[in-house]
């Protein structure tokens, strides 16, 4: 396959493992929904460790690399830069999606064409599943030098495109129009279709059908039978040949509405009135009372995930912005995670969620990288305090924030096990003082000095610090 060479390609610097501290005062309601702030690169490193296959969906809409100059963020990388940076964060990307999860990037003519490229080399050219063209603006740019650009692009690749499967777009008032049932068939609603075809075999050219009310039917000139005289036979029959209120039109056939697909495929075009523009996002931000140079519009990112995920799927955005992804999974009830680096992680995406919050319920918890757990080389830290090895093991095993209501060194029960965290090694003497529980017992600690009968007959699964911890 043809490779797209670059200066610093697979010069890919490596990145510290490290702690989510979590801020009570900006988080919100209850729920499993996370909003990190910080460097994307070095938060879904650390995620991987909790989220590795487990998200359903990434939606990202990522710097466009246009040279232009934005208030909350930079889209002016040498073009070098830009490869690499992409290259690097859709590596680890990947590594979250679960298998049959899918990824959705939005781009403009900039860097498509390159990002195509490095998306079929790091996902898999067989994996393209499509490039959706966004019509973002309704008005002409008649000072624009050679073309007013009025599209952007969704380009779109699955894990593994013969375990994802993409959902229809849900039936609209419209579309349902030429259904009804003026004959009151049990099976409901339906509608008449013609009995020709554009096509077919010169040995039909004088096809007549006999009905058995004795109406004689031929296609139109130019015309060919869709369905032959037993299958004719067989629709009238199971009374799907309509002639009519009053049995004397042209006969047709019922197609019901049980019998078609419960929704549209989509196109590769996607018309601003059916899912927004440019105008209508920065208006839905506006009314949050919240300013924000390129907004997404919420019915974009929601065709995305009606398309992508089902309710209770996980949905990821690591260039959040303003937070559109976060607000429309919220409301979808998707679960979800959202990256973003800027201030506006806390001026924008926090009072945005918060009302979202307020009127459908859940919640998000609200962190920020903290201390390395890991360094660039895989060195554990062995200066980190308790509190922050404690957060780190419970958020891994539970997605849950640790709150400290338990008896150090218990962490709580999860899954119907006691976990504690050590600052000792487990032997009889440092067991005998640990709080009791009766049944399994998950214990963290630097090292074991107890034998494997004592471990099973005390129902002990012990977990070495810091080994334990690296996946």
């Amino acid at each position: 396959m043809p490779e797209l060479i670059w200066d610093g390609k697979g010069v890919e610097q490596p990145v510290p493992v490290r702690a989510l501290d979590f801020d009570a005062a900006l988080s919100c309601g209850d729920g499993d929904n996370l909003i990190v702030r910080g460097d994307n690169l070095a938060a879904m490193t650390s995620l991987l460790r909790f989220y590795r296959g487990r998200v359903k969906c990434i939606y990202i809409d990522p710097p466009y690399n246009t040279g232009a100059a934005f208030e909350h963020y930079n889209d002016n990388f040498e073009h070098d830069l830009w490869l690499s940076m992409m290259s690097q964060r859709l590596k680890l990307m990947k590594q979250l999606l679960s298998d049959d999860g899918s990824i959705w990037i939005s781009i403009d003519d900039d860097e498509a064409h390159y990002l195509k490229v490095i998306c079929d080399e790091i996902f898999g050219r067989n994996n393209f599943v499509g490039n959706a063209v966004w019509h973002k603006k309704g008005t002409r740019s008649n000072d624009a030098r050679w073309f007013s650009d009025n599209h952007d692009f969704i380009l779109v690749y699955a894990l593994d495109k013969e375990r994802f499967h993409m959902n229809l777009l849900p039936r609209t008032e419209g579309s349902l129009k030429n259904y009804s049932n003026p004959d009151n068939d049990p099976r409901g609603v339906w509608q008449s279709l013609p009995l020709q075809a554009k096509s077919g075999s010169a040995s039909t050219a004088n096809f007549v059908h006999v009905f058995s009310n004795g109406v004689k039917w031929s296609p139109p000139p130019g015309r060919f039978p869709a369905f032959s005289h037993e299958s004719l036979d067989a629709l009238e029959r199971d009374n799907r040949i309509w002639f009519g209120k009053k049995g004397t039109n042209v006969p047709r056939y019922k197609k019901f509405l049980s019998d078609v697909k419960d929704g549209f495929v989509p196109t590769t075009l996607w018309f601003r009135d059916e899912v927004g523009d440019n105008q209508e996002a920065k208006r839905e931000v506006k009314a949050l009372g919240l300013v924000f140079d390129t907004p997404k519009p919420e019915r974009l990112i929601e065709r995305v995930l009606t398309l992508a995920t089902n309710a209770g799927d996980l949905v990821m955005d690591c260039f959040l912005g303003s937070g559109t992804t976060a607000a429309v999974a919220h409301k979808l009830n998707r679960r979800y995670i959202g990256v973003e680096i800027g201030e506006h992680a806390t001026t924008h995406v926090v009072p945005r969620l918060r009302q979202v919050v307020g009127t459908h319920g859940g919640g998000f918890k609200f962190c920020r990288l903290g201390e390395e757990i890991f360094d660039a080389a895989g060195n554990f830290n062995h200066a980190l305090t308790f509190e922050t090895l404690a957060q780190f093991i419970w958020f891994g095993l539970t997605g849950q924030v640790l709150v400290d209501e338990n008896e150090f060194p218990m962490l709580g029960i999860c899954d119907g096990a006691a976990v504690y965290l050590l600052d000792d090694l487990l032997t009889r003497e440092t067991f005998a003082k640990l709080p009791t529980y009766n049944g399994r017992k998950i214990v963290y600690a630097a090292a074991c000095r107890l034998s494997d009968r004592f471990l099973r007959d005390n129902e002990i699964e012990f977990r070495h610090v810091p080994n334990d911890l690296r996946t």
